[in-house]
């Protein structure tokens, strides 16, 4: 018999992947050029050309003991001092290595944060609409996810419902951007009148509130958008950041944390990331893609791939009558469904071999309108089924 949390996982599986699964059986029986999955954040575009070169140079240059070894929990310290150095530049920061923890992608970093903070009961706010699994990884650690509306007109975080949302037990806020689904970028506005709210509560209720910056996104941008650094605005903050989108290697499993230095308690949290890596079973990032992404930080995806897709469906979509907030990053669209009824609406396009996710599954009372469409490949068909 499986644990009881296990059992109530297993029942409310996530609903993305289980489209996933039903479209490669969908492919099986028309063929996978006629099925159209629009379900999971898998990337359409390929990576960079380089990678493969980079990947050959470090098999044939580098000791293969280095290369497939185990190392530090934290990861290679060149690594990370490359990485340092690279975000520095970009963004203006004094970061070193020892801010620095490489992760089996966000989502181990995001597991390895919540480990690090969390005591049983303790409140994790995210903003709806939210990455579904943010539930899950809080709930891993016996936390609890309090969500938070966006305003449905822009899907900008409501600070005032935030404000009212934070209590005692709140131990951390989640935000995402470019965000998944809706594709906003939260401005460097938002990102201070966030980080002075968020430091007023700390003061009022003696506690640390951390912020957790999930950043997958942040290279898939459009019409020259800027997405502003979260650790200029609160000192509290953490950034997870993947490769899988950036230079579409999700299955990889290759990203890292940033921790501001001037946090709280910051040699702990430090100190405790690096156990939380080791005994969550993660041990550390793949070696051989820490050494790839050392010498491809200035590699990148061709963005205007995406653009040239996101053009097509947002300007479809609209000439067809549907509502939807015109993102600024990410491959995602999130449009009001055209019933009431999003589920029966996801069931109906099936019969044209479109897989579409609900957006009741991502989002409060508030806002249940809505349902998601993911950006990805193969829109022109998906624009003659829609219009059909």
């Amino acid at each position: 018999m499986i644990s009881n949390k296990m059992q109530t996982l297993v029942a409310n599986s996530s609903v993305i992947r289980a489209m996933f699964e039903e479209g490669k059986k969908l492919s099986d029986i028309y063929g996978e050029e006629n099925v159209f999955d629009f379900s999971i954040g898998n990337p359409s575009v390929e990576p960079p050309e380089t990678i493969k070169a980079v990947i050959n140079d470090i098999l044939n240059e580098e000791s293969p003991n280095l290369v497939h070894g185990y190392m530090n929990n934290s990861g290679y310290e060149d690594v990370r001092d490359a990485i340092a150095e690279h975000i520095n530049k970009k963004d203006g920061l004094n970061l070193t290595r020892e801010n620095l923890i490489m992760t089996c992608g966000a989502a181990g970093g995001l597991n390895i944060i919540l480990k690090t903070l969390l005591n049983p009961g303790d409140e994790v706010i995210a903003f709806a609409p939210y990455f579904g699994e943010y539930k899950n990884y809080t709930e891993n650690y016996d936390g609890k996810l309090i969500e938070v509306p966006t305003n449905i007109e822009t899907f900008e975080p409501d600070l005032d419902a935030l404000k009212n949302a934070i209590t005692p037990k709140t131990r951390a806020l989640i935000i995402n951007t470019p965000n998944n689904p809706t594709g906003v970028i939260y401005s460097e506005e938002l990102l201070k009148n966030l980080g002075e709210l968020l430091d007023s509560k700390q003061k009022e209720f003696n506690t640390s509130i951390y912020l957790i910056s999930d950043e997958p996104y942040r290279e898939i941008i459009y019409d020259g958008a800027k997405v502003p650094c979260v650790l200029k605005y609160y000192r509290n903050s953490f950034i997870g950041y993947s490769y899988s989108k950036s230079l579409s290697l999700p299955g990889e499993r290759i990203g890292y944390i940033v921790a501001n230095g001037q946090m709280d308690d910051f040699d702990d949290v430090m100190s405790s990331l690096n156990v939380a890596n080791r005994i969550l079973g993660f041990v550390n990032a793949p070696s051989l893609f820490q050494r790839v992404i050392a010498r491809s930080l200035d590699a990148e995806v061709d963005v205007n791939i995406y653009k040239k897709n996101f053009d097509l469906l947002y300007n479809s979509l609209i000439d067809m009558g549907y509502s939807c907030v015109k993102p600024n990053g990410t491959f995602y669209l999130f449009p009001k469904a055209p019933i009431e009824d999003d589920k029966k609406f996801c069931n109906d396009a099936k019969q044209f071999n479109l897989l579409l996710v609900p957006g009741l599954l991502l989002v409060v009372q508030v806002i249940l309108e809505y349902h998601i469409v993911y950006l990805m490949i193969k829109l022109k068909v998906l624009y003659q089924h829609l219009k059909n």
